[in-house]
């Protein structure tokens, strides 16, 4: 049985993919995630993969991305801000549903799984993919074997305290977690949209502020250099401890194009070199790759 479905479960939508022996698409869908409803979700799930298998006519092994991780200590997931998942025995209910066993994956493993094979880390022998969208996660691969760690937490980069706080970091914002002052709670698109409105702005979303910011609106462009001074901090910490010849950004805001020339131009300041070789760049597959990385969690034969 060579065909893949890799499911990418995310906070506002669920999109999965078909894949042959030979890693080619065969089929793909989005829909809308049932929010604050575990149940819902599940069934949303099951009803995909039963779509997808009736269009192919190919029973498959199915891979799934999810928000947080299962603990090592019960299977249950813990750290997903779509905490409608946390407590909850993801992988065994979905297993009961779909009547086969099933491989579960942090969504920000499967970007980096993805973008190490054949994207924008290819041949790089240590790539560090940052997923910077609802949430903020991240995924390490190294020599091409995903880096899961002794906790099942490797590359949680988004619930470290952001470094160096300043005066326009402050007050820390209160993250769903439980702390305060979180790489997600200014990094993630909702973070951006709250640091937004606290420095004067309009209650917009992030997609907005870049628009708006790239057609000339001054209170948006300092938003994003805000943003862009923060991320510089936040992965110069990565590059002083992983040293990555890669970093990958996916997510919504991975496509805001001034990233990848403005904030590799304010990291040197923060790491711990007299020179910085790793590279930015934006995930090769797009938002498609996390759900690739998905079906890439079975091997191909």
């Amino acid at each position: 049985m060579g065909t893949r479905i890799g499911i990418d479960l995310g906070g506002t939508k669920i999109e999965l993919v078909v894949l042959d022996a030979g890693g080619q698409e065969r089929w793909r869908r989005r829909v809308p995630t049932p929010q604050g409803d575990y149940a819902g979700t599940l069934r949303a799930i099951a009803a995909l993969v039963e779509e997808a298998e009736h269009r192919t006519g190919a029973s498959a092994r199915v891979g799934i991305g999810t928000p947080g991780s299962p603990s090592p200590r019960d299977g249950r997931i813990r750290n997903a801000n779509s905490t409608c998942l946390n407590g909850q025995p993801l992988q065994q209910d979905l297993e009961a549903l779909l009547r086969r066993p099933l491989r579960l994956a942090n969504d920000a493993n499967c970007l980096a799984m993805s973008e190490a094979a054949d994207g924008a880390g290819a041949g790089a022998r240590t790539v560090f993919a940052a997923i910077l969208g609802t949430g903020v996660g991240g995924g390490i691969v190294v020599d091409g074997r995903l880096l899961v760690g002794a906790n099942a937490v490797a590359g949680e980069w988004g619930h470290n305290p952001l470094p160096l706080p300043a005066a326009d970091d402050l007050p820390l914002p209160a993250c769903y977690c439980g702390r305060a002052g979180c790489i997600e709670t200014y990094l993630s698109g909702p973070g951006l949209a709250a640091d937004h409105l606290r420095h004067g702005g309009e209650p917009v979303d992030a997609a907005s502020i870049a628009r708006r910011a790239a057609a000339g609106e001054r209170a948006s462009q300092a938003s994003l250099e805000r943003y862009e001074a923060r991320l510089a901090r936040a992965l110069a910490g990565v590059i002083n401890l992983l040293d990555p010849e890669v970093i990958v950004l996916g997510g919504g805001l991975s496509q805001v194009a001034r990233l990848y020339q403005n904030v590799p131009r304010l990291w040197p300041a923060h790491v711990f070199s007299d020179t910085v070789c790793t590279r930015l760049l934006p995930a090769r597959h797009g938002d498609a790759s996390g759900v690739r990385g998905a079906a890439w969690l079975w091997p191909p034969e």
